[in-house]
């Protein structure tokens, strides 16, 4: 057996950055960005005003009145210059005509006949937004390797862009074996289960970016295992899972080898997912998950989607951690360091976490009760009260009684 740090560097070596690609700006989100991103112009274009009001220039003001000479809307432009003492209504984005330099908004102000009274103080420049105050023209704005999130692409389309240089998603084809699995829909009959195994890491696929290809299920026999092997090569990532242990009838890596393929490693020191394989077919990269659904998961987590998410160029592989207190005992009395399924809660400014029960690893519910992950040593107890690490594996955390 290898270590989970091991294990994950050894994919990641055999873990290639896929070609830039262009796409249409809408399908850019949830990418990273594979080109630099200069302005092409000010933002804002020209100074504008920040609010519905008047506009005049500060210092001809003699007095509280101000006659008001034109009414100006957003997109339209005042061509001529406001006369000094004088204001011009203006709506949030016109631009700030020739000869004012001032914002007040309408209601710190009495609209009388012909003109306005200012009901308060104003200050020079007040409520206007300066040309360029948000970014310059030919200003550096993105980076290769910049995560697209909508606030990116409202951005970049603000420069006018409709299509970004962007690194694609990784196609990945899906495989589930043995003889006693059923398709969800069909009969469940004496001595079956249903393949869920192929449905959660297709989820899980698609949530790291990627695009899952579910191709059924492999029959427990060498041909069976190869036919489907043979095409899911079309893809750019195979996931197996079951047939990968030591029964007479796990067959994924022989039939790996027997393709030409080579096996980088097989067996982890941890649990759930001791017999997890890895392995390459003309480089391209094979995850032999194990067949309990939870320890298929947490294979998943741990090296199938920092894989993914580096062949999409992405800089930050793992999952965020947050410190969280113990509210209960939590012990590990085996050999191997065992990933516990906690559940984490935000409670007055404090993460606090709790086991989300019986943590065998076919109980899909230690995963659905749960929101992390904690890495517990062989052999060791962590105490209620105890500070310890968790990894967040979704978005979700529990705020007493609500989430965010």
């Amino acid at each position: 057996m290898i270590d989970i740090n091991e294990a994950l560097h050894i994919v990641l070596t055999h873990t290639t950055l896929f070609p830039a690609t262009k796409l249409h700006l809408l399908e850019s989100n949830g990418l990273v960005l594979a080109e630099e991103v200069h302005s092409p112009w000010d933002i804002p274009a020209a100074d504008n005003s920040a609010m519905d009001g008047y506009a005049y220039f500060h210092n001809s003001v003699q007095g509280e009145f101000l006659p008001v000479c034109d009414f100006l809307p957003a997109g339209n432009v005042f061509t001529g210059t406001v006369p000094a003492g004088s204001a011009i209504k203006i709506m949030t984005g016109a631009q700030i005509p020739l000869g004012c330099d001032t914002v007040v908004p309408i209601e710190d102000v009495q609209e009388v006949t012909d003109g306005i009274k200012l009901k308060s103080t104003s200050k020079p420049g007040m409520h206007i937004r300066k040309r360029g105050e948000d970014v310059g023209s030919d200003d550096l704005v993105f980076i290769p390797g910049t995560l697209i999130r909508p606030q990116e692409i409202g951005m970049l389309a603000s420069f006018g862009k409709t299509e970004v240089s962007v690194y694609r998603r990784p196609v990945v084809a899906i495989i589930a074996t043995g003889d006693e699995l059923v398709e969800p829909g069909e009969k469940l009959t004496p001595g079956k289960i249903v393949n869920c195994n192929s449905y959660c890491i297709a989820s899980q696929v698609k949530a790291a970016g990627g695009m899952p290809i579910i191709l059924g299920i492999a029959r427990d026999n060498r041909e069976a295992t190869r036919e489907i092997l043979q095409n899911a090569l079309s893809a750019d990532v195979v996931i197996t899972s079951g047939g990968v242990s030591v029964g007479d009838h796990d067959f994924v890596k022989e039939v790996i080898i027997e393709m030409g393929g080579e096996i980088k490693f097989w067996k982890i020191n941890m649990k759930p997912g001791k017999p997890l394989a890895f392995g390459v077919i003309s480089d391209k990269p094979i995850f032999a998950l194990p067949g309990n659904p939870v320890a298929a998961m947490v294979g998943f987590e741990l090296f199938v989607r920092p894989s993914l998410l580096t062949m999409m160029g992405h800089t930050r592989v793992n999952r965020p951690f947050v410190s969280a207190i113990a509210t209960e005992p939590i012990c590990n009395d085996g050999k191997r360091p065992h990933l516990m399924r906690v559940l984490v809660e935000q409670v007055s400014g404090k993460y606090y976490l709790k086991s989300t029960g019986n943590q065998g690893s076919a109980r899909i519910s230690s995963m659905t009760h749960g929101n992390a992950l904690v890495l517990v040593p062989s052999e060791t107890a962590i105490n209620s009260g105890d500070t310890v690490n968790a990894s967040l594996i979704d978005n979700c955390i529990y705020v007493q009684n609500g989430c965010y």
